[in-house]
């Protein structure tokens, strides 16, 4: 990926992801969208984009989703065992993530995101 390049990380059925979108185009950008349901970020996608946003797996984790108690994560899950969960269920990734020259925002809320173009 360009550094330089656009992507949201999103989920089509998500509000917040649509009005992110839609915020982004607003503000110029044509970003590469990645349903990340269908293309599942890897291990090492996942921590350069913790990186970049400065948040551990378990800030970004969706505690509510039933994939959650499924994959047996709890209070005393470590963050490797939360990422190897998040790629085998990427509905507990927490959603819309946003990278922009080399900068990273969660869009909850989708103002966020403005931060970093």
């Amino acid at each position: 990926m360009d550094p330089s390049e656009t992507v949201i990380y999103y989920n089509p059925k998500c509000s917040k992801c649509r009005m992110t979108l839609k915020l982004l185009k607003e503000q110029g950008e044509e970003p590469e969208v990645v349903e990340y349901l269908q293309t599942v970020p890897t291990r090492a996608e996942l921590k350069r984009v913790l990186s970049l946003l400065g948040m551990t797996a378990r800030q970004i984790l969706r505690k509510n989703e039933p994939a959650c108690k499924q994959a047996g994560l709890d209070e005393n899950s470590s963050d490797e065992e939360i990422l190897e969960a998040m790629m085998a269920h990427p509905i507990l990734i927490e959603r819309p993530i946003v990278v922009h020259n080399g900068k990273a925002a969660l869009g909850r809320p989708p103002e966020n995101v403005l931060e970093i173009l």
